[in-house]
């Protein structure tokens, strides 16, 4: 089975006028068009490929790499509105369209939007949705305290970030937790902090517990090597310094020179931390 929407690695079967003919083994077969052809190949050679519907709904293979995949989340740009709906620059020739019953809010070209890429049961075409709620549930969760997982930053609320959560769940990072510049649209890993008996979703950008003292050690360590050795902060340094600085909170920090102090890889004076000499490599 050739599946729209993803990648497919396929067999070349034969070469025409228009392309190549890939096929799946099955039976099934789609053209790779001539500009996508790579420049040596052999029949019976296996390419991975993106396969879709083109402007005339036909089935088609492309090597250009879209941005966004079928049962997929992203940030996407308008860049035409329509009598159809919105379309979104995804990264292939063919724009991938919103239709007005799939926008929350009427798009506007120019602007950027989270998106889910679907494929429509009944026109068997690929369709984005911005009514992104109803893609997500945390009835029944596929996640569990402390497991690291693939975010999508989708919305900012009164007490911080909205994350998509491995595109299957909803969750929340508080800002109070957020210790680096983070943006709607943004990807990035997480760590399950807290589920509540409601199913919400608690979410750390950072490691939990003892695990974040080895790479708040490190971090500290390495940046400052890249001061020539010097970091003008301590223990006393204003919060929102450290966080600008090193991404990370003050408890973090005192954690991470704690140990930078323990293993004597530093000294800690009243202008700051120092590298102390023989443990730079």
């Amino acid at each position: 089975m050739i599946a729209l929407g993803t990648y497919n690695t396929l067999e070349i079967l034969r070469d025409t006028s228009v392309g190549l003919f890939l096929g799946d083994g099955e039976g099934n077969d789609i053209l790779l068009p001539n500009k996508y052809v790579p420049e040596s190949y052999e029949i019976g050679d296996s390419l991975t490929v993106f396969c879709y519907l083109d402007h005339s709904e036909r089935p088609v293979a492309t090597n250009l790499e879209p941005e966004i995949l079928v049962n997929e989340f992203q940030l996407l740009k308008v860049v035409e509105v329509n009598d159809f709906g919105a379309f979104l620059d995804w990264g292939l020739e063919k724009h991938l369209l919103v239709p007005f019953r799939e926008q929350r809010n009427k798009m506007q070209e120019g602007n950027w939007y989270i998106v889910y890429c679907y494929l429509d049961p009944q026109s068997n075409r690929l369709v984005a949705s911005n009514k992104i709620d109803r893609f997500l549930s945390n009835d029944t969760l596929s996640v569990k305290e402390n497991d690291v997982v693939e975010l999508v930053i989708s919305r900012q609320t009164d007490l911080g970030y909205e994350v998509i959560i491995n595109n299957s769940h909803k969750g929340l990072v508080y800002f109070n937790e957020v210790f680096k510049k983070i943006a709607i649209g943004d990807n990035t890993k997480g760590v399950i902090k807290r589920i509540r008996p409601d199913n919400k979703i608690d979410v750390s950008l950072q490691p939990l517990g003892e695990k974040i003292l080895e790479p708040a050690a490190n971090k500290i360590f390495n940046q400052l090597i890249a001061h020539g050795g010097y970091l003008g902060l301590h223990d006393k340094s204003d919060p929102e310094l450290i966080k600008d600085e090193l991404q990370m909170s003050k408890k973090t920090f005192k954690k991470g020179i704690g140990t930078l102090y323990r293993a004597r890889k530093i000294q800690i004076k009243s202008d700051g931390i120092y590298a102390i000499e023989g443990t730079v490599n």
